[in-house]
């Protein structure tokens, strides 16, 4: 099965808040930072959308494959 893992360079998050737009199910402003409220998803959804749109491409997203 196939996992994704969502990295974000948090200290250049400028909190434009686009991602939250975009993704609310799984991010959120926290002290004026956008953070992902998993880390760890089975499916992109959203995310991929909110890594597209970052002004700034602070958010990653690794294809994580399980072994057997």
């Amino acid at each position: 099965m196939t996992k994704y893992k969502i990295e974000q360079e948090a200290e250049k998050c400028i909190g434009c808040g686009a991602c939250v737009a975009l993704c609310p199910d799984n991010w959120e402003l926290e002290g004026g930072k956008a953070k992902p409220t998993k880390k760890d998803v089975d499916e992109l959804g959203c995310n991929e959308e909110a890594a597209k749109v970052c002004p700034v491409e602070c958010i990653k997203i690794v294809e994580v494959k399980k072994g057997k």
